[in-house]
């Protein structure tokens, strides 16, 4: 598929981002003041996501990692088995609350890995935080503990989400539709 030939339907934008993404990050300052909290960042998808939310979670002293993982094949859909590509670099993170961050939560195949293990590794607290979350799709029992937006089954892109690794920087999100332009 050629998404240039398609029309775009903008989903959520810039302003809608921005509006929620400060909203989050109030409701994690509260959660998480004077706590030892640890941001996992899962790549690639979640990096501009996540780099807007810490920077409007008010904690100074947090800190950020990240963890790599594959699971999708055709780039439309979950291939179904994760992999952890590279993992977080701190060995020791039983003194941490930890926050895992994703893009969304689709299938949750990818979160249900991660969160096991994570936990493995005894951090203090584990939670989890999606910017989308499209509940039709799960393939396991799953509910993010933070969730930007909740989502049709829709194929989405920019913001961070991707069409065979490209519009990642697109300032919005937006589905690709089936009418030609």
């Amino acid at each position: 598929m050629n998404i240039e030939e398609r029309k775009w339907e903008v989903m959520l934008s810039e302003s809608d981002l921005k509006e929620r993404i400060a909203e989050m990050g109030k409701e994690l300052k509260k959660d998480y003041d004077g706590k030892n909290l640890l941001v996992i960042a899962l790549l690639k998808g979640s990096f501009i996501f996540c780099a807007d939310l810490v920077r409007s979670i008010d904690i100074p002293q947090l800190k950020v990692n990240f963890m790599t993982t594959s699971s999708y094949g055709d780039g439309f859909s979950s291939a179904g088995k994760v992999k952890v590509q590279s993992d977080i670099t701190l060995n020791d993170i039983t003194d941490y609350d930890v926050l895992i961050v994703d893009d969304i939560a689709d299938t949750a195949n990818t979160m249900d890995f991660v969160v096991k293990h994570i936990t493995k590794k005894n951090p203090k607290s584990l939670k989890t935080c999606v910017l989308l979350d499209k509940p039709s799709r799960r393939q396991v029992d799953f509910v993010p503990d933070y969730c930007g937006f909740s989502i049709e089954d829709k194929f989405v892109v920019g913001y961070g989400f991707d069409f065979e690794d490209r519009y990642r920087n697109v300032p919005y999100i937006f589905n690709v539709t089936d009418e030609l332009r």
